[in-house]
């Protein structure tokens, strides 16, 4: 669709667009946030006191580390444990709750637990310390992905014997196919669809989404500026009845997206099952590495087992994360789940919804989004 709103537009009149669009809709909209940037972007610029009253913003699946399931977790702790072993990890990681230990823990213990910036700092490490055996945590979606491909062709290169990656990547867009045929529990309206995955896999790939499921697809940024013109864009569409694509972030997101990336991803890996938390197996959702590529899969190179998905008692991450609940509703939530003492890993990441709904809270919230309507009014 060619009717983006321009991302140079005022503040004040997308504001004005998204209020006048409103009006013209009976009835409540409920937009999800599929990125788990969105999610914290809006909390920290106070964008949902600025809504229509009818309007509203639902988390979806796109915090990498939430969607990551209990027993990916565990099968990380067991590595971690190994004297053999060094495991290296994105920080985000290092604090989620495992169902007897976490990482941060096993490194309090005197496990050699590694926060690497970059996958290729994992390949490095493993060629300077050759006696031991280097395990990148890799998860993450498409916009990491690629990353763990070329470090795994870069291992390749430099023929490693020690380095292997527990590959536990997910792709979006079967996570939205479940959550539309699950349309019982989720009741949107349109997705506000991820900003980074879409620089890698283009706009395109929202098509199917859209034609299949009637439902609209609209690729925002992650300032406010660009927020308001993605949520005026799906407020407008809603208010026409039209299911309809539209990029309204071009100055990043191409129709085809990054071919160079999408090409990694097929040489290294292949589509898989994968389990993903209170989301259960979605058909075609993972990434796992191809078998010429198999002297790199730690899941092969330990003969790691097939655990057991056992979620905390009470979390309700699952059920955040699919959109059905606001982390209020959890009983855990602030009172024994804090960014102190997280049990699920929602508290735990950057991208988490209940550590944004913790960290800027409804009166934080209110204050933020009062400074916006001035700024933007």
């Amino acid at each position: 669709m060619n009717n983006a709103l321009s991302h140079n537009a005022e503040p004040r009149l997308l504001l004005q667009r998204l209020h006048a669009a409103a009006k013209n809709v009976k009835g409540r909209l409920a937009f999800m946030e599929v990125c788990g940037t969105h999610t914290t972007s809006a909390f920290r610029c106070g964008l949902h006191s600025v809504l229509p009253a009818n309007v509203r913003l639902i988390s979806g699946p796109g915090c990498p580390v939430c969607v990551t399931s209990q027993a990916d977790i565990d099968q990380l702790v067991g590595l971690a444990r190994r004297d053999d072993v060094v495991l290296c990890t994105y920080g985000d990681m290092l604090r989620v709750p495992g169902q007897h230990s976490s990482l941060e823990k096993i490194r309090g213990q005197g496990g050699r637990i590694e926060v690497v910036y970059s996958s290729l700092d994992a390949v490095a490490l493993a060629q300077r310390e050759p006696d031991r055996r280097i395990v990148f945590a890799a998860v993450g979606f498409e916009t990491t992905a690629p990353a763990t491909a070329v470090a795994i062709r870069r291992a390749e290169e430099l023929r490693l014997k020690n380095f292997s990656a527990l590959a536990s990547h997910k792709t979006i867009i079967p996570a939205l196919r479940a959550l539309l045929e699950d349309r019982g529990h989720l009741k949107i309206n349109g997705f506000l669809c991820p900003g980074h995955v879409s620089v890698v896999i283009g706009s395109d790939a929202y098509v199917p989404i859209v034609q299949e499921y009637g439902i609209a697809c609209v690729i925002g940024g992650f300032e406010p500026t660009l927020l308001l013109a993605a949520l005026a864009c799906l407020t407008e569409l809603a208010a026409e009845g039209k299911a309809a694509l539209v990029n309204q972030y071009p100055q990043a997101v191409s129709s085809r997206g990054n071919g160079r990336a999408q090409a990694l991803l097929t040489q290294v890996f292949e589509p898989a099952d994968a389990r993903w938390r209170g989301m259960g197996v979605i058909a075609g959702s993972g990434l796992r590495i191809r078998k010429e590529y198999e002297r790199f899969d730690a899941q092969k190179v330990f003969a790691l087992p097939v655990l057991q998905d056992c979620d905390p008692k009470g979390c309700l991450c699952g059920q955040v994360i699919s959109g059905q609940i606001d982390p209020p509703r959890c009983s855990l939530f602030a009172r024994a789940c804090t960014p102190v003492n997280p049990i699920g890993p929602c508290m735990v990441s950057s991208e988490g919804t209940c550590a944004a709904w913790f960290k800027y809270g409804q009166k934080r919230m209110v204050n933020d989004g009062r400074q916006m309507q001035e700024a933007v009014l």
